[in-house]
């Protein structure tokens, strides 16, 4: 924490992801993965192993058609398809569509303390937003979470790289030096922003997609790793 000779906090950006930071999202998928998985019912491969191949045709897919609900359906099917070698039937496609339900219904759950924690830190610091995903899927969540009031700013894009970074300290002139993301993801939150500069709060999530993992240096000073969201009182 940064003070100033009168001993109070200085004011700072905190920049925050939403999904599995503010809210829980990635749980409701490993539910229908899950349920996915056991209907198959695969004759010679265990859950381990169709999980890998799950895993290989989401990271194809969120290179080419991005991310959300649309695309993880999509995955679905493909696996389905890869497996079974043939296209899938409608009854299938339809049966997919049913696991899937829970997506589509799902209500927007805050992390615990999320709330009274934004209503401090709003007061002390400038606040933004950056989601990736879908913008229809994610503009849903921002607009029943509640908490947009806090933030100066929510923006929606298609991936978190390092020239996302880039182009949000220059949309909103500040000084990446002084700011700070703060996520779940080392592959989105983490280290493309301490690669553009920003400081970040890493505060894992057992939930967190396994494609947004990655391998975090732990002699990065200018990352702070805390075990739950109330915790960045004490630091901000």
């Amino acid at each position: 924490m940064t003070v100033d000779a009168t001993g109070r906090r200085q004011a700072k950006v905190l920049i925050f992801d939403a999904d599995d930071t503010l809210w829980e999202n990635n749980v409701v998928f490993e539910r229908v993965i899950d349920d996915f998985l056991a209907w198959l019912d695969h004759p010679t491969l265990d859950r381990a192993e169709l999980r890998a191949v799950l895993d290989d045709i989401e990271r194809a897919n969120a290179v080419a058609h991005g991310y959300g609900s649309k695309v993880f359906l999509r995955s679905l099917a493909e696996c389905l398809e890869r497996l079974r070698e043939r296209p899938a039937t409608e009854f299938e496609r339809q049966e997919i569509d049913r696991l899937a339900v829970a997506l589509v219904e799902h209500r927007v759950e805050l992390m615990p303390g999320v709330g009274e924690a934004l209503d401090e830190l709003a007061v002390r610091h400038e606040l933004l937003l950056l989601t990736k995903g879908d913008q229809a899927e994610q503009q849903r969540k921002l607009d029943a979470c509640g908490l947009l009031h806090h933030f100066r700013a929510a923006h929606i894009v298609a991936e978190k790289n390092v020239e996302t970074y880039r182009w949000l300290v220059r949309e909103h002139g500040f000084d990446p030096s002084g700011a700070w993301m703060i996520g779940n993801s080392p592959k989105s939150d983490i280290l493309p922003a301490r690669a553009a500069g920003l400081n970040a709060v890493f505060i894992p999530n057992e939930n967190t997609w396994v494609l947004e993992d990655d391998e975090l240096d732990p002699t990065d000073t200018g990352v702070l790793r805390l075990a739950s969201f109330r915790d960045l009182l004490r630091h901000f």
